[in-house]
């Protein structure tokens, strides 16, 4: 071995020793830094899963009762399976009809929504029907939830006459909604009525002036 491969291993064994030495100068730290990985390690090995949730349409923002969802009315936020409410919306109903105002993060539901599904919280042997009111400024006045008594007048003969009683407005639909040519007066509004009064309202409602008083049932 001539004198250069001899000054090399020299460094060689004096670098192994500098390391071994800052080696067990750090070996407290070198320690704590093992035992603390293996406690994180641990900790998340033993932690539980992230408890299981839904998706569940909610509106975005304030929606007032009429409103023609759109694209930015609803957004989806994250719950426990268990608060998906009954008849919740699986698929953003866009273009539906609010029946009635949503709060922002209140969940979009059928019994919100114009439409069959408002008959579903009606007790048995309710129908839900619309009903062309003859004045649309007294439609203007009603909101989904009050409760009104249907009077059929005959503007010819001077008579009137009960129709239903304790009638549920279920939604009240913009101005418009239902019309076509214009042949026909009044406003629409959707009425929960007992089965017995509907073919009474129906016929009255295209004979004679339909109006309305407020129902103290």
């Amino acid at each position: 071995m001539d004198s250069r491969d001899r000054t090399l291993a020299r460094r060689l064994a004096d670098a192994r020793q500098q390391l071994r030495r800052r080696l067990l100068r750090r070996r407290r730290l070198i320690a704590a830094l093992l035992l603390a990985g293996a406690a994180a390690l641990a900790m998340r090995t033993l932690a539980p899963p992230a408890p299981p949730t839904a998706a569940l349409l909610v509106a975005a923002h304030d929606l007032p009762a009429g409103q023609a969802l759109g694209p930015g009315d609803l957004t989806v936020a994250r719950v426990p399976p268990g608060l998906v409410p009954a008849g919740a919306a699986a698929r953003p109903p866009l273009g539906g009809i609010l029946a009635a105002p949503l709060r922002a993060g209140e969940p979009v539901t059928d019994v919100r929504l114009v439409g069959r599904g408002l008959g579903t919280t009606q007790p048995a042997g309710t129908v839900v029907a619309p009903v062309r009111l003859s004045d649309a400024g007294q439609v203007a006045l009603l909101s989904p939830g009050d409760r009104i008594d249907l009077i059929g007048a005959d503007p010819q003969h001077g008579t009137s006459e009960p129709l239903a009683s304790g009638a549920v407005v279920l939604a009240v639909p913009p101005a418009g909604m239902g019309a076509s040519d214009g042949a026909l007066a009044g406003r629409l509004v959707v009425l929960g009525l007992r089965s017995g009064d509907l073919y009474h309202v129906s016929g009255a409602s295209v004979a004679k002036y339909v109006t309305y008083t407020w129902s103290r049932s």
